[in-house]
């Protein structure tokens, strides 16, 4: 094998794949499967002995690949000292896109290729999006309590009138990253009747279907800003304090890229004294969130959503993934 590479693989026929008989014998150490939930792990099997641990300390990590020749990880950190402790580790296999996690130049001076899976959460993602941003904008939370908790039926009202919500149609969507993701949020939104611009992070402004501006002007004029970036030097607090006093009052934040592209603090305080309206959040700088996170201690927490990082984790992306993470194995070993 020469240089360190990626492979994205996308499979389409998640069907349990023949491989040589010759990778029965390879072990494939798996050191977060926890991550994965309940998924099916049938046609990682089929490529060799999988052994999967739900999670690994750093420490437990070094120990538990001392004989795999194929390592699975998603969020567990690949030093170079856990790199070195598998003297016949042949492959690194993400179980993610982003590959940050992971010594890419000890792999690449080692000569191990690492393979990551792009693509196969890109509907779900989209669908989340818009999850946080209609629960926000139609005040949905609200709305389900007043029904169950009986004062809809006390109430002698057909409708409840106390608080209000808006329409998507004819607002501004300020997309930042206008990749695969961010263009099928526009994409998505122009169905609702929205405006879309956008703000390229990485200055490129590929996309000339919409309007491209400066990140001052677009969370000046926008309505909903749904962040779709990685996380790099460029988008590192991108959002921080003074950014988000540029924003309307009456808008909403949603950020499905990265934690650390919002100024958390910053972020709760301006939803809690109303500089935003709100905010809907799927990632965070810390995950899970630390006790004393101040998203836990707001004044007011009913302006603000949150979902635990599942914005990439449907049944359906998660069978795709499995499904890519064979296929990579496969582009070895096959």
């Amino acid at each position: 094998m020469s240089a360190c590479f990626f492979f994205r693989y996308i499979c389409s026929d998640t069907s349990l794949c023949r491989y040589p008989s010759t990778m029965k014998n390879t072990k494939i150490a798996f050191l977060d499967s926890a991550t994965l939930g309940d998924s099916d792990l049938s046609p990682i099997k089929a490529c060799g002995q999988l052994i999967c641990w739900p999670t690994s300390t750093p420490e437990e990590a070094l120990e538990r690949v001392s004989d795999c020749e194929i390592l699975i990880i998603n969020k567990v950190k690949v030093t170079a000292q856990l790199i070195d402790a598998a003297p016949h580790l042949k492959l690194i296999c993400e179980a993610a896109t982003g590959v940050n996690n992971i010594d890419l130049e000890h792999a690449k001076h080692k000569n191990i290729p690492v393979l990551n899976v792009a693509g196969y959460s890109t509907e779900t993602v989209v669908q989340t999006t818009f999850m946080l941003l209609l629960s926000l904008a139609g005040k949905l939370p609200y709305f389900d309590r007043h029904v169950k908790s009986g004062d809809y039926t006390r109430s002698g009202l057909f409708t409840d009138m106390s608080v209000s919500f808006t329409e998507l149609y004819g607002k501004t969507i300020g997309i930042i990253g206008m990749g695969h993701i961010g263009s099928k949020v526009a994409h998505i939104a122009t169905a609702f009747g929205m405006k879309v611009v956008y703000f390229s992070t990485s200055g490129t402004s590929h996309c000339k279907e919409y309007p491209s501006l400066s990140i001052e002007e677009l969370l000046t004029i926008s309505d909903i800003v749904s962040i779709h970036a990685p996380l790099n030097e460029r988008t590192n607090h991108l959002i921080d304090a003074d950014k988000l006093k540029l924003m309307k009052q009456e808008a909403y934040l949603i950020n499905m890229g990265r934690g650390g592209i919002v100024e958390e603090e910053a972020l709760a305080q301006a939803v809690d004294n109303g500089i935003i309206a709100g905010a809907g959040l799927d990632v965070f700088t810390e995950e899970p969130l630390p006790k004393n996170h101040p998203f836990l201690t707001m004044k007011h927490p009913e302006r603000m959503l949150f979902t635990p990082h599942i914005g990439w984790a449907s049944t359906e992306a998660r069978i795709r993934l499995v499904a890519a993470i064979a296929g990579n194995i496969h582009s070895i070993f096959g």
